[in-house]
Protein backbone atom coordinates (compact mmCIF):
# COMPACT_ATOMS: atom_id res chain seq x y z
CA UNK A 1 0.00 0.00 0.00
CA UNK A 2 3.39 2.37 0.70
CA UNK A 3 4.46 1.28 -2.40
CA UNK A 4 1.95 2.33 -4.23
CA UNK A 5 1.03 5.58 -2.22
CA UNK A 6 4.81 6.71 -3.26
CA UNK A 7 4.18 5.65 -6.75
CA UNK A 8 1.55 7.62 -7.04
CA UNK A 9 3.07 10.84 -5.25
CA UNK A 10 5.78 9.84 -7.79
CA UNK A 11 3.94 10.31 -10.77
CA UNK A 12 1.76 13.57 -9.92
CA UNK A 13 4.87 15.60 -8.80
CA UNK A 14 6.70 14.12 -12.37
CA UNK A 15 3.18 15.18 -14.41
CA UNK A 16 3.88 18.54 -12.23
CA UNK A 17 7.49 18.86 -13.43
CA UNK A 18 6.97 17.85 -17.08
CA UNK A 19 3.80 20.39 -17.17
CA UNK A 20 6.01 23.38 -15.17
CA UNK A 21 8.65 22.72 -18.38
CA UNK A 22 6.19 22.74 -21.21
CA UNK A 23 5.00 26.08 -19.75
CA UNK A 24 8.88 27.23 -19.47
CA UNK A 25 9.07 26.43 -23.40
CA UNK A 26 6.23 27.79 -24.73
CA UNK A 27 7.82 30.93 -23.12
CA UNK A 28 11.28 30.05 -23.93
CA UNK A 29 10.02 29.85 -27.82
CA UNK A 30 8.30 33.34 -27.40
CA UNK A 31 12.05 34.33 -26.19
CA UNK A 32 13.46 32.61 -29.10
CA UNK A 33 10.82 33.91 -31.56
CA UNK A 34 11.39 37.56 -30.30
CA UNK A 35 15.25 37.49 -30.60
CA UNK A 36 14.98 35.83 -33.98
CA UNK A 37 12.65 38.51 -34.89
CA UNK A 38 15.11 41.02 -33.91
CA UNK A 39 17.65 40.07 -35.85
CA UNK A 40 15.86 39.36 -39.18
CA UNK A 41 14.98 43.05 -39.58
CA UNK A 42 18.30 44.15 -39.75
CA UNK A 43 19.02 41.09 -42.42
CA UNK A 44 19.65 42.29 -45.91
CA UNK A 45 17.96 40.04 -47.82
CA UNK A 46 19.79 40.90 -51.32
CA UNK A 47 23.42 40.23 -49.23
CA UNK A 48 22.44 38.26 -46.57
CA UNK A 49 24.59 38.41 -43.77
CA UNK A 50 25.91 35.22 -42.53
CA UNK A 51 26.30 35.62 -38.76
CA UNK A 52 22.42 37.23 -38.40
CA UNK A 53 21.74 34.17 -40.68
CA UNK A 54 23.80 32.03 -38.68
CA UNK A 55 22.35 32.87 -35.34
CA UNK A 56 18.52 33.15 -36.36
CA UNK A 57 19.18 29.18 -37.70
CA UNK A 58 20.71 28.68 -34.24
CA UNK A 59 17.61 30.36 -32.13
CA UNK A 60 15.48 28.08 -34.01
CA UNK A 61 17.23 24.88 -33.99
CA UNK A 62 17.60 26.08 -30.32
CA UNK A 63 13.53 26.03 -29.15
CA UNK A 64 13.62 22.83 -30.99
CA UNK A 65 15.91 21.13 -28.78
CA UNK A 66 14.41 22.50 -26.18
CA UNK A 67 11.11 21.38 -27.21
CA UNK A 68 12.58 17.50 -27.80
CA UNK A 69 14.49 17.55 -24.48
CA UNK A 70 11.00 18.82 -22.53
CA UNK A 71 9.28 16.11 -23.91
CA UNK A 72 12.04 12.74 -23.52
CA UNK A 73 12.84 13.72 -20.05
CA UNK A 74 11.32 14.06 -17.19
CA UNK A 75 11.24 13.63 -12.94
CA UNK A 76 14.93 15.30 -11.14
CA UNK A 77 16.53 15.46 -14.35
CA UNK A 78 14.03 17.92 -16.55
CA UNK A 79 14.49 20.00 -13.69
CA UNK A 80 18.12 20.09 -14.15
CA UNK A 81 17.46 20.54 -17.86
CA UNK A 82 15.36 23.41 -17.30
CA UNK A 83 17.40 24.92 -15.26
CA UNK A 84 19.99 24.71 -17.76
CA UNK A 85 18.01 26.36 -20.31
CA UNK A 86 16.89 29.25 -18.57
CA UNK A 87 20.85 30.14 -18.26
CA UNK A 88 21.35 29.70 -21.79
CA UNK A 89 18.09 31.69 -22.59
CA UNK A 90 19.55 34.32 -20.91
CA UNK A 91 23.08 33.66 -22.21
CA UNK A 92 21.63 33.89 -26.14
CA UNK A 93 19.88 37.19 -25.62
CA UNK A 94 23.15 38.17 -24.33
CA UNK A 95 24.72 37.23 -27.42
CA UNK A 96 21.79 38.73 -29.89
CA UNK A 97 21.55 42.25 -28.05
CA UNK A 98 25.50 42.51 -29.00
CA UNK A 99 25.00 41.67 -32.01
CA UNK A 100 22.28 44.22 -32.58
CA UNK A 101 24.91 47.05 -31.61
CA UNK A 102 23.09 47.15 -28.12
CA UNK A 103 20.12 49.15 -29.83
CA UNK A 104 18.55 50.91 -27.11
CA UNK A 105 14.82 50.11 -26.99
CA UNK A 106 15.70 46.39 -27.84
CA UNK A 107 18.61 46.25 -25.28
CA UNK A 108 15.84 47.88 -22.59
CA UNK A 109 13.03 45.31 -23.45
CA UNK A 110 15.34 42.04 -23.41
CA UNK A 111 17.16 43.27 -19.97
CA UNK A 112 13.49 44.06 -18.86
CA UNK A 113 12.55 40.62 -19.82
CA UNK A 114 15.66 39.29 -17.84
CA UNK A 115 15.23 40.72 -14.71
CA UNK A 116 11.49 40.01 -14.73
CA UNK A 117 11.39 36.27 -15.57
CA UNK A 118 14.55 35.46 -13.28
CA UNK A 119 12.85 37.11 -10.34
CA UNK A 120 9.51 35.47 -11.42
CA UNK A 121 11.35 31.95 -11.40
CA UNK A 122 14.15 31.94 -9.08
CA UNK A 123 14.44 35.26 -6.98
CA UNK A 124 17.45 37.10 -6.31
CA UNK A 125 20.37 33.98 -6.46
CA UNK A 126 18.51 33.42 -10.34
CA UNK A 127 18.83 36.93 -10.68
CA UNK A 128 22.11 36.99 -10.52
CA UNK A 129 22.59 33.79 -11.89
CA UNK A 130 20.86 35.15 -15.22
CA UNK A 131 22.56 38.01 -15.20
CA UNK A 132 26.14 37.20 -15.05
CA UNK A 133 24.77 34.57 -18.16
CA UNK A 134 23.28 37.78 -20.12
CA UNK A 135 27.05 39.40 -19.32
CA UNK A 136 28.48 36.50 -20.78
CA UNK A 137 26.28 36.18 -23.98
CA UNK A 138 27.32 40.11 -24.46
CA UNK A 139 30.75 39.51 -23.80
CA UNK A 140 31.10 36.92 -26.51
CA UNK A 141 29.33 38.98 -29.20
CA UNK A 142 31.84 41.80 -28.86
CA UNK A 143 34.62 38.66 -29.80
CA UNK A 144 32.71 37.66 -33.01
CA UNK A 145 31.41 40.97 -33.91
CA UNK A 146 32.69 44.50 -33.87
CA UNK A 147 29.68 46.71 -32.43
CA UNK A 148 29.22 50.37 -34.16
CA UNK A 149 30.04 52.55 -30.62
CA UNK A 150 27.00 54.60 -31.70
CA UNK A 151 23.74 54.50 -29.68
CA UNK A 152 21.12 52.60 -32.14
CA UNK A 153 17.84 53.15 -32.35
CA UNK A 154 16.68 51.70 -35.30
CA UNK A 155 12.57 51.41 -35.42
CA UNK A 156 12.66 48.32 -37.15
CA UNK A 157 14.86 47.05 -34.70
CA UNK A 158 12.48 48.46 -32.08
CA UNK A 159 9.73 47.24 -33.53
CA UNK A 160 10.91 43.67 -33.81
CA UNK A 161 11.65 43.37 -30.42
CA UNK A 162 8.98 45.66 -28.80
CA UNK A 163 6.28 43.14 -30.62
CA UNK A 164 8.36 40.17 -29.19
CA UNK A 165 8.58 41.08 -26.25
CA UNK A 166 5.22 42.62 -25.72
CA UNK A 167 3.91 39.03 -26.74
CA UNK A 168 5.73 37.43 -24.34
CA UNK A 169 4.47 39.75 -21.16
CA UNK A 170 1.02 39.11 -21.79
CA UNK A 171 1.10 35.56 -22.62
CA UNK A 172 2.77 35.29 -19.16
CA UNK A 173 0.89 37.88 -17.61
CA UNK A 174 -1.88 35.66 -18.55
CA UNK A 175 -0.87 32.48 -17.47
CA UNK A 176 0.19 33.99 -14.40
CA UNK A 177 -3.25 35.53 -13.98
CA UNK A 178 -4.63 31.66 -14.90
CA UNK A 179 -2.40 29.66 -12.22
CA UNK A 180 -3.15 32.69 -9.91
CA UNK A 181 -7.22 31.70 -9.70
CA UNK A 182 -6.17 27.94 -9.51
CA UNK A 183 -4.50 28.69 -6.64
CA UNK A 184 -7.46 30.98 -5.00
CA UNK A 185 -9.49 28.02 -6.04
CA UNK A 186 -7.44 24.97 -4.52
CA UNK A 187 -6.85 27.45 -1.64
CA UNK A 188 -10.70 27.48 -1.04
CA UNK A 189 -11.06 23.49 -1.53
CA UNK A 190 -8.05 22.95 1.20
CA UNK A 191 -9.79 25.50 3.84
CA UNK A 192 -12.58 23.55 3.43
CA UNK A 193 -11.03 20.15 3.45
CA UNK A 194 -9.17 21.26 6.28
CA UNK A 195 -12.20 22.01 8.19
CA UNK A 196 -13.63 18.80 7.27
CA UNK A 197 -10.45 16.84 8.41
CA UNK A 198 -10.53 18.88 12.01
CA UNK A 199 -14.26 17.83 12.30
CA UNK A 200 -13.11 14.29 11.81
CA UNK A 201 -10.09 14.26 14.08
CA UNK A 202 -12.06 15.67 16.91
CA UNK A 203 -14.94 13.07 16.30
CA UNK A 204 -11.61 10.28 15.86
CA UNK A 205 -9.97 11.72 19.16
CA UNK A 206 -12.91 10.31 20.98
CA UNK A 207 -12.53 6.80 19.76
CA UNK A 208 -8.80 6.34 20.57
CA UNK A 209 -6.68 7.12 23.95
CA UNK A 210 -4.79 10.23 24.26
CA UNK A 211 -1.49 8.37 23.91
CA UNK A 212 -2.48 6.87 20.75
CA UNK A 213 -3.44 10.14 18.91
CA UNK A 214 -0.52 12.58 19.84
CA UNK A 215 1.25 9.85 18.56
CA UNK A 216 -0.38 9.54 15.20
CA UNK A 217 -0.44 13.23 14.84
CA UNK A 218 3.29 13.71 15.06
CA UNK A 219 3.97 11.31 12.73
CA UNK A 220 5.58 9.18 15.98
CA UNK A 221 3.44 5.72 15.90
CA UNK A 222 6.54 3.86 16.39
CA UNK A 223 6.61 4.66 20.00
CA UNK A 224 3.58 2.85 20.59
CA UNK A 225 5.44 -0.50 20.39
CA UNK A 226 5.02 -2.95 23.42
CA UNK A 227 7.00 -1.66 26.82
CA UNK A 228 7.08 -2.88 30.10
CA UNK A 229 5.68 0.35 32.25
CA UNK A 230 4.74 0.11 36.05
CA UNK A 231 1.35 1.18 36.04
CA UNK A 232 -1.59 2.02 38.59
CA UNK A 233 -5.12 -0.03 36.44
CA UNK A 234 -8.60 0.75 37.76
CA UNK A 235 -12.09 -1.37 36.96
CA UNK A 236 -15.05 -0.57 37.38
CA UNK A 237 -18.84 -1.85 36.57
CA UNK A 238 -22.35 -1.34 37.25
CA UNK A 239 -23.35 -4.26 40.12
CA UNK A 240 -26.80 -6.38 38.66
CA UNK A 241 -26.50 -4.03 35.66
CA UNK A 242 -28.26 -7.16 33.57
CA UNK A 243 -31.42 -7.33 35.83
CA UNK A 244 -31.78 -3.51 35.21
CA UNK A 245 -31.40 -3.68 31.40
CA UNK A 246 -34.18 -6.66 31.49
CA UNK A 247 -37.07 -4.15 33.12
CA UNK A 248 -35.91 -1.24 31.58
CA UNK A 249 -37.00 -0.43 27.81
CA UNK A 250 -33.91 0.19 25.70
CA UNK A 251 -34.01 3.92 24.94
CA UNK A 252 -33.94 4.63 28.58
CA UNK A 253 -31.36 2.11 29.25
CA UNK A 254 -28.77 3.98 26.25
CA UNK A 255 -29.27 7.22 28.15
CA UNK A 256 -29.08 5.95 31.49
CA UNK A 257 -26.37 4.37 30.43
CA UNK A 258 -24.55 7.11 28.30
CA UNK A 259 -25.32 10.00 31.78
CA UNK A 260 -23.39 7.40 33.83
CA UNK A 261 -20.45 6.94 31.27
CA UNK A 262 -19.93 10.68 30.90
CA UNK A 263 -20.11 11.63 34.36
CA UNK A 264 -17.14 9.12 35.00
CA UNK A 265 -15.16 10.05 32.04
CA UNK A 266 -15.28 13.33 33.46
CA UNK A 267 -14.29 12.72 36.21
CA UNK A 268 -11.32 9.97 34.57
CA UNK A 269 -10.44 13.28 32.92
CA UNK A 270 -9.95 16.20 35.74
CA UNK A 271 -7.84 13.77 37.20
CA UNK A 272 -5.91 12.72 34.31
CA UNK A 273 -6.93 9.22 34.15
CA UNK A 274 -6.15 7.77 30.64
CA UNK A 275 -9.56 5.40 29.51
CA UNK A 276 -8.37 2.72 27.98
CA UNK A 277 -12.00 1.40 26.87
CA UNK A 278 -15.85 0.51 27.75
CA UNK A 279 -16.86 -2.84 28.35
CA UNK A 280 -20.81 -2.11 28.34
CA UNK A 281 -21.27 -0.69 32.05
CA UNK A 282 -17.90 -1.69 33.15
CA UNK A 283 -14.38 0.88 32.77
CA UNK A 284 -10.84 0.37 32.36
CA UNK A 285 -8.71 3.37 33.06
CA UNK A 286 -5.26 3.75 32.96
CA UNK A 287 -2.51 5.93 35.24
CA UNK A 288 1.01 6.49 34.24
CA UNK A 289 0.88 5.60 30.81
CA UNK A 290 0.16 9.15 29.52
CA UNK A 291 1.74 12.09 31.22
CA UNK A 292 3.04 9.97 34.29
CA UNK A 293 3.64 11.63 37.72
CA UNK A 294 5.74 9.18 39.11
CA UNK A 295 4.73 5.84 40.39
CA UNK A 296 3.08 6.65 43.97
CA UNK A 297 1.16 10.14 42.68
CA UNK A 298 -0.29 8.15 39.63
CA UNK A 299 -1.49 5.27 42.03
CA UNK A 300 -2.67 8.42 44.05
CA UNK A 301 -4.36 10.08 41.61
CA UNK A 302 -6.34 6.91 40.75
CA UNK A 303 -7.74 5.87 43.97
CA UNK A 304 -8.30 9.74 44.54
CA UNK A 305 -10.62 9.10 40.97
CA UNK A 306 -12.21 6.42 42.03
CA UNK A 307 -13.45 8.16 45.33
CA UNK A 308 -14.98 11.28 43.49
CA UNK A 309 -16.50 8.54 41.39
CA UNK A 310 -18.08 6.96 44.36
CA UNK A 311 -19.14 10.55 46.04
CA UNK A 312 -20.55 10.94 42.37
CA UNK A 313 -23.02 8.11 41.96
CA UNK A 314 -24.07 8.95 45.57
CA UNK A 315 -25.93 12.38 44.03
CA UNK A 316 -26.44 10.30 40.40
CA UNK A 317 -28.42 7.97 42.47
CA UNK A 318 -30.71 10.55 44.19
CA UNK A 319 -31.55 11.93 40.05
CA UNK A 320 -32.08 8.84 39.07
CA UNK A 321 -34.99 7.75 41.71
CA UNK A 322 -36.57 10.93 41.05
CA UNK A 323 -36.34 10.21 37.31
CA UNK A 324 -38.81 7.23 38.23
CA UNK A 325 -35.75 4.45 38.70
CA UNK A 326 -36.56 2.60 41.40
CA UNK A 327 -33.21 0.04 41.25
CA UNK A 328 -30.29 2.20 42.52
CA UNK A 329 -27.49 1.81 40.50
CA UNK A 330 -24.09 0.96 42.21
CA UNK A 331 -20.46 0.60 41.24
CA UNK A 332 -17.82 -1.76 42.49
CA UNK A 333 -14.39 -0.70 42.05
CA UNK A 334 -10.65 -2.68 41.84
CA UNK A 335 -7.62 -1.00 41.38
CA UNK A 336 -3.92 -2.74 41.46
CA UNK A 337 -0.47 -1.15 40.69
CA UNK A 338 2.49 -3.15 39.23
CA UNK A 339 4.42 -3.77 36.16
CA UNK A 340 2.26 -4.66 32.95
CA UNK A 341 3.11 -4.73 28.73
CA UNK A 342 1.64 -1.84 27.02
CA UNK A 343 1.69 -0.96 23.38
CA UNK A 344 -0.12 -1.57 20.40
CA UNK A 345 -1.63 -5.52 19.73
CA UNK A 346 -3.53 -6.71 17.08
CA UNK A 347 -2.94 -7.37 13.16
CA UNK A 348 -1.88 -5.57 10.36
CA UNK A 349 -5.78 -4.65 9.41
CA UNK A 350 -6.57 -3.66 13.13
CA UNK A 351 -4.60 -2.68 15.97
CA UNK A 352 -5.41 -2.37 19.67
CA UNK A 353 -3.58 0.01 21.79
CA UNK A 354 -4.16 -1.12 25.64
CA UNK A 355 -2.75 -3.08 28.55
CA UNK A 356 -1.80 -6.89 29.36
CA UNK A 357 -0.53 -8.34 32.37
CA UNK A 358 -1.22 -10.63 35.67
CA UNK A 359 -1.54 -7.21 37.18
CA UNK A 360 -4.55 -6.01 34.46
CA UNK A 361 -5.87 -9.10 35.74
CA UNK A 362 -5.97 -9.11 39.03
CA UNK A 363 -7.23 -5.22 38.95
CA UNK A 364 -10.36 -6.84 37.04
CA UNK A 365 -10.86 -9.29 39.62
CA UNK A 366 -10.35 -7.04 42.47
CA UNK A 367 -13.21 -5.11 41.13
CA UNK A 368 -15.34 -8.21 40.92
CA UNK A 369 -14.62 -9.57 45.12
CA UNK A 370 -15.76 -5.71 45.82
CA UNK A 371 -19.22 -5.32 46.64
CA UNK A 372 -21.37 -2.48 45.61
CA UNK A 373 -20.17 1.40 46.46
CA UNK A 374 -16.55 -0.37 47.51
CA UNK A 375 -12.98 0.33 46.29
CA UNK A 376 -10.46 -2.91 46.75
CA UNK A 377 -6.94 -1.81 46.32
CA UNK A 378 -4.00 -4.32 46.28
CA UNK A 379 -1.28 -4.47 48.61
CA UNK A 380 1.18 -2.77 46.34
CA UNK A 381 -1.13 0.03 45.67
CA UNK A 382 -1.80 0.51 49.63
CA UNK A 383 1.82 0.64 50.68
CA UNK A 384 2.49 3.32 48.13
CA UNK A 385 -0.31 5.44 49.35
CA UNK A 386 -1.71 4.54 53.17
CA UNK A 387 0.15 7.84 53.98
CA UNK A 388 -2.86 9.58 52.45
CA UNK A 389 -5.54 7.10 52.23
CA UNK A 390 -7.21 5.40 55.16
CA UNK A 391 -7.92 1.59 53.84
CA UNK A 392 -9.42 -0.81 55.80
CA UNK A 393 -7.73 -4.27 55.91
CA UNK A 394 -9.64 -6.92 54.57
CA UNK A 395 -7.50 -9.81 54.62
CA UNK A 396 -6.69 -12.16 52.17
CA UNK A 397 -8.88 -13.63 49.53
CA UNK A 398 -8.74 -16.13 46.69
CA UNK A 399 -9.63 -14.60 43.31
CA UNK A 400 -9.97 -16.77 39.80
CA UNK A 401 -6.47 -16.94 37.94
CA UNK A 402 -4.16 -16.84 41.04
CA UNK A 403 -2.84 -19.60 42.81
CA UNK A 404 -2.20 -17.93 45.73
CA UNK A 405 -4.50 -15.47 48.02
CA UNK A 406 -4.31 -11.92 47.51
CA UNK A 407 -4.29 -9.23 50.39
CA UNK A 408 -6.35 -6.57 50.02
CA UNK A 409 -7.92 -3.36 51.56
CA UNK A 410 -10.60 -1.46 51.06
CA UNK A 411 -10.85 2.55 50.55
CA UNK A 412 -12.43 4.37 52.93
CA UNK A 413 -11.70 8.12 52.33
CA UNK A 414 -8.18 11.01 52.55
CA UNK A 415 -7.41 10.82 56.05
CA UNK A 416 -7.84 14.65 55.92
CA UNK A 417 -11.40 14.44 55.02
CA UNK A 418 -12.56 12.37 57.75
CA UNK A 419 -13.17 14.31 60.42
CA UNK A 420 -15.17 13.23 63.59
CA UNK A 421 -15.86 10.23 61.74
CA UNK A 422 -12.58 9.12 61.66
CA UNK A 423 -12.39 5.42 63.04
CA UNK A 424 -8.89 4.30 62.48
CA UNK A 425 -5.31 4.70 64.10
CA UNK A 426 -2.50 3.56 62.46
CA UNK A 427 1.48 4.30 63.41
CA UNK A 428 4.72 2.96 62.56
CA UNK A 429 7.64 3.05 63.99
CA UNK A 430 11.04 1.27 64.88
CA UNK A 431 10.09 -1.19 67.07
CA UNK A 432 5.94 -0.18 67.14
CA UNK A 433 2.91 -0.55 65.26
CA UNK A 434 -0.47 0.05 65.37
CA UNK A 435 -3.54 -0.51 63.67
CA UNK A 436 -6.92 0.64 65.16
CA UNK A 437 -10.11 -0.37 63.13
CA UNK A 438 -12.92 1.06 65.66
CA UNK A 439 -15.73 -0.31 63.33
CA UNK A 440 -14.65 -3.92 63.33
CA UNK A 441 -13.79 -3.90 67.22
CA UNK A 442 -16.75 -5.91 69.08
CA UNK A 443 -17.81 -4.85 71.95
CA UNK A 444 -16.83 -7.52 74.01
CA UNK A 445 -13.42 -7.25 73.33
CA UNK A 446 -12.97 -3.35 73.69
CA UNK A 447 -12.45 -3.83 77.53
CA UNK A 448 -9.26 -6.31 76.61
CA UNK A 449 -7.92 -3.62 73.87
CA UNK A 450 -7.98 -1.12 76.37
CA UNK A 451 -5.96 -2.98 78.93
CA UNK A 452 -3.41 -3.87 76.35
CA UNK A 453 -3.41 -0.04 75.21
CA UNK A 454 -2.48 0.68 78.73
CA UNK A 455 -0.20 -1.70 79.77
CA UNK A 456 1.59 -0.88 76.88
CA UNK A 457 1.92 2.90 77.51
CA UNK A 458 2.83 1.88 81.16
CA UNK A 459 6.07 0.23 79.83
CA UNK A 460 6.43 2.60 77.20
CA UNK A 461 6.25 5.56 79.46
CA UNK A 462 8.88 3.49 81.85
CA UNK A 463 11.32 3.48 79.44
CA UNK A 464 11.33 7.33 78.71
CA UNK A 465 13.70 9.27 80.08
CA UNK A 466 12.89 13.02 81.54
Amino acid sequence: MNNNKNTATESLGNYKTAKSALYQYYFRALICFSAAGTLASLVNWQKINPLYAGMIVLLLAYTYGAFWLSKKYTGPLLSRITRCLQYSDAFLIGIVVGITDFSIVSSILFLAMIQFNALLAGGLKKWAEDNIAFALGAGLSLLIHEPQLVLNANFQISAASFIGILTYFLAYAFYTHTRVSQLENHLQLLELEDKKHKVRAYKLSRYISPQVWKAINKGQDKILQAERKRLSIFFSDIKDFSPLSEEMEAEALTELLNNYLSEMSKIAMQFGGTIDKFMGDGIMIIFGDNDSKGVKADCLRCIAMAIAMRKRMKSLQHEWQNKGIKRPLQIRMGINTGYCTVGTFGTTSHLDYTVLGTHVNLASRLESAATPGEILISHESWALTKDAIMCRDEGDIRVKGFSHTIKVYQVMDFRRDLGKNDSFLEHTADGFSIHLDLDKVHNFDKEQVLKTLEKAADKLRSKVIV
